[in-house]
Formats: C-alpha cells, sequence, structure tokens
C-alpha cells in the first residue's frame, strides 16, 4: 500500500513535470521551491579597491602633445597620398595638426600658411613600421639594455612593452631620417604569447609616456614556428614541437575565456545589485581576455603557410580575429585564405633564407598577396631596415611587375603607410593623406621608390620634425659619442 501510494505520488509528480516542460503558459509557471529559488541576496554595490578592476585600471595613460606647428601649404611635388592617388604639381595644406586640403595645383592655400616649394620632389604620408624593436633592444647593443624579450615561460602574455622601451635609443633618430614617424614597438618572439605590443609617435621624449600614440589600440604579440620551441624545447619542457606550440595556445585560450567568463559573471550580478564576490585579478589572463573581447589585436608572427592556417583554425575556435600575421614570408602560397579572413601580412622584400622556415620566401610575396586582394604590409624588424623601407617597398614592387601586375607607386605607398597603420589600430587617425588625418608626412627629394630617395623633411602632426639641411631639426645622442658614425644619418 505504502509502494503503490509512492508509485501514485511518483506519477504524479512526473505528470505535473512534463506538464510544465509541455506547457506554453496556460498552466502558469511553476511556483519556486527549495534553496536554489531563493532570490539572490542583494548587496551594496562598492568598487573594488585600488588596482583590483583591470575594467577601472587608468593603465599607463599617454602624456604626449604634440610639437609647435603653423599653418602650412605643400606646393608643387608630386603627392602619394596612400588612397590610390598620385597628384602632380600638387598641394597639401595642414592646419592645427591635421591635413586640412589636398589637391591639384588650383588648391586654395590660405593666406596665413607657410609656404613649403616642394617643386621636384615627392610627398608622402609619414613611414610606419608595423615591427620594431627600437628602445626595448637599443643601440648600443649591450646586455643590460637588452629588454626585448621575457624568456622566462611560453606564455608572457602579462608584460607589455612600453615598460621596457628606452625613448632614448638613437635608433629612434635614425627612424626618423628615413622618414619613420610612427612605430608598433613589440616584445621579442621567444615565447607563444610575448606580451603587449605599444605604438609611438616617432618623437624626441625623455619618457616612454611623451611618445605614446595616443589611443591607440595594444596588440598582443604571438609567435609560432621555431622560436618558441628551440626556447623551451632548449630547456627540456613544452613547447618543443609545433604541436606543443599549438597546445600552448590552446590551453591558454581556454583559460582566459574561463577568466573572462567569471568576471562577466561577476559584473552581471553587480549590475542587478547582488552580492557577489570578484575574481582576482590576473594580468597574464586580462590581455588575452582583450582579445577575446576584441579590445587588443593580435599581431602573431609567423613564416610558414601552413602554419599560419593552423593559426586561423585555432582563432576560430575561440573566437578572436588575428589582425596581421609578422614575417610572412610564405603567405603567398594561402593569398586567397588571407584576404577571405582579412588579414594583413607584414613581410620583407628579399631577406629570407637566413632559417628553415623563412628559406621558401620568394621577392614577390608582397606582390602575390597584393594582386589576390590580400592586406600587404612591409615592415623592418631591423633597427637599420627601418630607415630604408622604401626601398624594401620598391623591390617588392618590383618583383610583381616583372610579373606584370602593373603595380603602381600610388598602391606601394600604401604597403608602408596605410596599410600598417590599419593593422595597428590607427588608420583612422594616419597613414595617409586625406582631410582631418595626422599631418604626418615627408618630403623626399625624389622618387622615394628609388634608391637615392632621401628624407628630406619629416612633420608629425604638423611639426617639423626632421629637417636634413638644418642642424637644428637633427638630434644627436650623447650614447653614440665614440661610436662608428656617431650622429650621422644615413
Amino acid at each position: 500500500m505504502i509502494r503503490w501510494r509512492n508509485a501514485a505520488t511518483a506519477v504524479s509528480l512526473l505528470a505535473l513535470g512534463l506538464s510544465a516542460c509541455a506547457t506554453t503558459g496556460t498552466g502558469g509557471p511553476a511556483k519556486p521551491s527549495g534553496a536554489a529559488n531563493k532570490p539572490a541576496e542583494k548587496a551594496e554595490i562598492k568598487p573594488l579597491p585600488k588596482g583590483l578592476d583591470g575594467q577601472a585600471s587608468t593603465g599607463f595613460p599617454s602624456t604626449y602633445k604634440p610639437f609647435p606647428s603653423q599653418a602650412t601649404a605643400f606646393v608643387g611635388a608630386t603627392v602619394l597620398t596612400a588612397t590610390g592617388q598620385q597628384i602632380e604639381n600638387g598641394v597639401v595644406v595642414t592646419s592645427g595638426g591635421k591635413v586640412v586640403a589636398v589637391g591639384g595645383p588650383d588648391t586654395a592655400i590660405p593666406a596665413d600658411a607657410v609656404k613649403v616649394d616642394a617643386t621636384g620632389k615627392w610627398l608622402t604620408p609619414g613611414i610606419i613600421d608595423a615591427h620594431s624593436h627600437l628602445g626595448v633592444y637599443p643601440s648600443p647593443g649591450v646586455q643590460a639594455r637588452s629588454d626585448g624579450n621575457e624568456a622566462t615561460d611560453p606564455n608572457t602574455a602579462q608584460v607589455w612593452a612600453e615598460h621596457s622601451v628606452w625613448p632614448q635609443d638613437p635608433g629612434f633618430n635614425r627612424a626618423r631620417a628615413g622618414g619613420v614617424t610612427t612605430l608598433q614597438i613589440l616584445p621579442g618572439s621567444a615565447n607563444l604569447f610575448g606580451g603587449r605590443s605599444v605604438t609611438l609617435k616617432n618623437v624626441p621624449s625623455l619618457t616612454m609616456q611623451g611618445m605614446k600614440f595616443p589611443d591607440a589600440p595594444y596588440g598582443l604579440k604571438m609567435a609560432c614556428g621555431e622560436n618558441p620551441k628551440r626556447v623551451y624545447g632548449g630547456k627540456g619542457r613544452s613547447p618543443s614541437t609545433a604541436m606543443g606550440n599549438v597546445f600552448g595556445y590552446r590551453k591558454a585560450w581556454i583559460d582566459a575565456a574561463d577568466y573572462a567568463r567569471k568576471w562577466d559573471d561577476f559584473r552581471a550580478k553587480q549590475q542587478k545589485g547582488e552580492k557577489a564576490d570578484a575574481p582576482k585579478r590576473d594580468l597574464q589572463m586580462e590581455t588575452l581576455a582583450g582579445v577575446l573581447k576584441g579590445d587588443i589585436l593580435v599581431q602573431n608572427h609567423c613564416y610558414r603557410a601552413d602554419e599560419e592556417a593552423t593559426m586561423i583554425d585555432i582563432a576560430k575556435e575561440f573566437g578572436y580575429k588575428i589582425t596581421m600575421f609578422h614575417h610572412a614570408i610564405e603567405s603567398y602560397k594561402i593569398a586567397p585564405l588571407l584576404a577571405k579572413e582579412g588579414i594583413c601580412s607584414a613581410t620583407w622584400a628579399s631577406w629570407t633564407g637566413f632559417k628553415m622556415e623563412s628559406l621558401d620566401g620568394i621577392d614577390a610575396n608582397a606582390a602575390i598577396l597584393w594582386k589576390n586582394g590580400a592586406c600587404v604590409v612591409i615592415h623592418s624588424d631591423d633597427p637599420i631596415m627601418t630607415q630604408r623601407l622604401n626601398q624594401e617597398a620598391a623591390i617588392a614592387m618590383t618583383a610583381g611587375n616583372k610579373l606584370g601586375y602593373g603595380i603602381s607607386r600610388a598602391e606601394a605607398i600604401k604597403w608602408i603607410t596605410a596599410n600598417p597603420a590599419k593593422a595597428m589600430g590607427i588608420g583612422d587617425k594616419t597613414g595617409s593623406i586625406e582631410p582631418g588625418k595626422a599631418a604626418d608626412l615627408v618630403v623626399w627629394s625624389r622618387d622615394p621608390f628609388s634608391v637615392y630617395a632621401q628624407a628630406e623633411k619629416v612633420f608629425i602632426d604638423g611639426a617639423l620634425i626632421y629637417d636634413r639641411k638644418d642642424a637644428r631639426f637633427q638630434p644627436k645622442s650623447d650614447f653614440e659619442l665614440g661610436q662608428p658614425g656617431q650622429g650621422a644619418f644615413n
């Protein structure tokens, strides 16, 4: 009898349960019962103690202030706008640190503008080096200043390159003499996750903050291929193979997704006024979670095409986007895929074959990418080459034109100006000569795709910051005294 009554009760409860699952409202919602359905405990919302909330952190703000400038009209130059235009006998007007007009010889010139006669010369946007280690591996290259690689763990996403930048690196002066107005400073490539990049305006400054590009997003340096597995395999730890590399990425992204979920849950409860304990802030996870939320751009060192494709799969597995592959000398093999995914490739023109993963590089890599509609960037990763990015672009353009591609100068200039700006998240502020963009400009002695071309004048936010013919605008460093070629601008 008891068994029957229990069975009847069970059937009755089951029926109620099924009815509730199948009901769309006619029977009304089930009444809450038990501790699990108690209303969440309300709590007074208080800000976390200073430093424990990454979202509220003030971080390390830029203190950059443009140098004094005056309204200027550049007249008579051949202008490469980096928007696809080549304007002969052009006029570019700047005011308040911005480009305000660009056009042909009939462009109106304000009465208060200082004229720069650029007849016979060329005018381009300032050169942007998307891969630099200036400041973190400064000159002179001594161990005491070797601050570019935190090679102590495969995952050092918690470190920031800006905390290693030495702003008095003479390399900044030399890069400026090559027309470089903006640089992305990256940590090195020893680790799967090397840390955050920082974007700098190439101006003289005693502090990193005085160079920091206002509101430029951070990048996360990742590295695939030989470097991580060599560094850590040599220490008898993981990763020591390509598959070990991939395990390391996936484990880190799983941890980061879980970290982000805990913070999201905490903030959701806070918004509802419910009691909640904040997760402990983790600087490594905070950077990776920033990538997953789309706030931090992935700058991925990766040479081989097959490894790039694997990295794209990993990005899709965890829902983030790769912004740019660096040193991507095999990108030409998967150019349609990169175009489809909207991923830029930063590469050299002919610097290949120096290790196994760079063996299959070709001069026409950039040109084939361009032909397939993919984003092309020419970068340096070198304190000398950064002065000659115009020549690297010229080599790449020439290699493509030998294949009959017909790449114009108006297109190729984008590879060292507009495209790196886009891949660094500052394309709306600089990288092309358009009204409203920063007046970051270079006056070249001749066609910048000539090996004989020299940057004569360099302007940043409309201010003359380097002049090849005026020593007042040629900063020299005490740290080069007694060195071969001291103070020289090549």
